[in-house]
């Protein structure tokens, strides 16, 4: 059985590079994902284990459910639903351990989720223009970045716009993340981001591109008159290519938990948020506030990140991400 432990003459040889076993294999994206999603796994999965212990949904285990849903950032909507949702399944399924209560929570939150994963269709126009906005530090100029690479990898060609010419240091910024792509990007010293996007949706188009991403100022949702500003872009990009923008997605920092849902708010009424991307969630414990999202500003999570490599911001899967929140 252990024949590959004995030794024979022909063994003896001195090992050459031939021999040397190639290097492990990446981890795949899954597996990146659970890793990324440790911290919130830690905050939810564990504790289940001992919720569920008791092996009945009785009156205490869903006060104890209910406790770790609200601190997970599930919100008080979604998680009523949760609750709802497992005690229908109690009384039609006659649950009686905790694999079976554990497995019912996990196919509510999944279909809760579903809807929210809509792969983003960039074949309808050419270029497909799609706009980033989001607030100050939420790794949006990043991730435009990490969106390049991913088009990239799919065969697009990419143009990137520096539209945010408020922040100091945002061009540089973002003609970096270029260099490394080697992807064009359109900037001014300075200038007005709604002519800067113009323009790069003239050359995209002059130059056969398939998807120009344009970079936005960072805003809070209180700085109505800047606000405007963004609002603005989306007219000006109106001029070149009445549907557009095809795209405009909204980066939201998942640290930030329920205050996701303000953002989401604020900047779908001034620029018609059609998506989002969620990022640092391998930083955060709070990664129920994706349950919140669905219930209460159902937009499709177009991407979701959970690392600094370039390649650690893909689609969004539903199956994965639930998956990724409970102890395997």
């Amino acid at each position: 059985m252990f024949s590959f432990l004995k030794k024979s003459g022909a063994d003896n040889k001195v090992e050459t590079k031939a021999d040397v076993p190639a290097e492990a294999a990446a981890p795949s994206w899954r597996e990146r994902l659970f890793k990324g999603l440790a911290k919130t796994r830690a905050q939810w999965g564990g504790k289940l284990k001992t919720i569920f212990s008791r092996g009945k949904v009785d009156d205490e285990l869903l006060e104890e459910l209910e406790t770790l849903l609200l601190t997970s950032d599930c919100g008080v909507e979604a998680t009523n639903h949760l609750l709802d949702e497992l005690k229908k399944a109690a009384k039609r399924d006659k649950l009686d351990t905790p694999e079976a209560i554990q497995k019912a929570l996990h196919d509510a939150l999944l279909e809760t989720l579903k809807p929210l994963e809509k792969p983003l269709d960039i074949s309808t126009h050419k270029p497909f223009v799609i706009m980033i906005a989001g607030v100050n530090g939420a790794g949006k100029t990043t991730s435009i970045g990490k969106l390049a690479k991913y088009f990239q990898s799919q065969g697009k060609s990419v143009l990137l716009a520096a539209g945010d010419t408020f922040r100091a240091a945002a061009r540089e910024q973002l003609e970096t993340w270029g260099e490394r792509n080697n992807v064009t990007v359109i900037a001014q010293d300075k200038g007005d981001p709604a002519a800067v996007v113009f323009d790069a949706i003239s050359a995209a188009k002059a130059r056969g591109i398939d998807i120009v991403l344009a970079d936005t100022a960072g805003r809070l949702p209180t700085q109505l008159h800047l606000m405007e500003e963004i609002a603005k872009v989306r007219r000006v990009i109106q001029k070149i290519d009445p549907e557009g923008p095809h795209e405009t997605l909204l980066v939201l920092d998942a640290n930030i938990g329920q205050n996701a849902l303000q953002q989401v708010k604020a900047f779908d009424k001034a620029i018609n948020v059609t998506g989002l991307v969620l990022t640092k969630l391998d930083g955060t414990a709070k990664g129920g506030v994706v349950t919140a999202i669905a219930r209460q500003c159902p937009k499709p999570i177009r991407f979701i990140g959970v690392g600094e490599q370039i390649d650690d911001l893909r689609p969004f899967s539903a199956r994965d991400f639930v998956d990724a929140m409970f102890e395997q």
